[in-house]
């Protein structure tokens, strides 16, 4: 019988996912996070609650994690009494957070010194697309365990890409945020000339659509600007800008004046200075 499968970390797009695993897997999925109510639902649903990260390290033989970020991660697997001091020759670690790539390749070092296999996976598209099992998942990491996981993976998403090596996944999903805030930014400006000409915004975007600016952005947050809503439990500036900064890091390592990117996060530290802070990332329409 199967080891059972773990998953820490049960936010936005980690109970989502999470509960795929758990309806398609059919396997047992220890859960834990610091917050009860996912937790809860998650139970309902199949899962088996954990008292501790630890317990749950010591149990499953593959740990998917999905943490808001670089901190979050480093103390999760390597911190005192992290996920490393738990886990053996057998066992993996998936990390689905948006991370540092050079934070990325540290816990991958680790995690192989302690005999444990490591994946960088993050994901792409909406809240929705990890409610239906069709995220994009970019994966770094060895051929053998890239395979071993992608059965669990093609369970949450409709796209599973082996980008390269461990860190390959991370580099492509900072890519991907940073010409995607790059966009909605451009959206915004395409927004708030078409408002201060009195035309009709539902009109322009429609049109938009059909020739050669279309993209994903449009069609997904221009709707957000064309509503002007901002919803509190959907992907926060915070994140975003968290997201923005690893990129530009990124490109710095890369020797690259990413200036497009520069100009994006301006703009979403601007919205967080106008205290927008848990909004909907694309309100930064409103402090253009």
């Amino acid at each position: 019988m199967n080891k059972p499968l773990g998953f820490i970390g049960l936010g936005v797009m980690g109970e989502a996912m999470c509960r795929n695993l758990i309806a398609k897997s059919g396997r047992e999925v220890l859960v834990y996070d610091r917050v009860a109510a996912p937790v809860e639902r998650l139970v309902a649903d199949g899962a088996k609650a954990t008292a501790s990260f630890q317990t749950l390290a010591e149990e499953a033989e593959i740990v998917h994690l999905s943490l808001p970020g670089g901190p979050e991660l480093e103390q999760v697997v390597i911190g005192d009494n992290g996920l490393l001091r738990h886990m053996g020759t057998g066992q993996m670690i998936v990390d689905h957070t948006t991370a540092p790539y050079r934070l990325t390749l540290e816990m991958a070092a680790a995690a192989v010194a302690a005999g444990v296999a490591y994946c960088d996976a993050p994901v792409a598209r909406t809240r929705q697309a990890a409610i239906d099992g069709t995220l994009s998942i970019m994966v770094g990491g060895d051929d053998l365990d890239v395979e071993r996981v992608r059965p669990l993976l093609e369970y949450m998403a409709a796209d599973v890409t082996h980008c390269g090596p461990v860190g390959a996944g991370q580099v492509v999903k900072l890519l991907n945020n940073m010409i995607l805030v790059q966009n909605v930014n451009a959206i915004a400006e395409a927004h708030a000339i078409t408002q201060n000409l009195g035309l009709d915004p539902q009109v322009v975007f429609d049109t938009l659509a059909k020739g050669s600016s279309d993209s994903f952005a449009l069609r997904n947050h221009g709707k957000a600007m064309l509503a002007d809503e901002y919803p509190l439990l959907a992907f926060p500036t915070t994140y975003a800008l968290k997201d923005l900064q690893y990129a530009l890091a990124l490109a710095n390592d890369a020797g690259v004046d990413a200036k497009g990117g520069q100009l994006a996060r301006d703009r979403l530290e601007a919205a967080l200075e106008a205290g927008f802070t848990a909004e909907y990332w694309p309100v930064l329409r409103r402090i253009i």
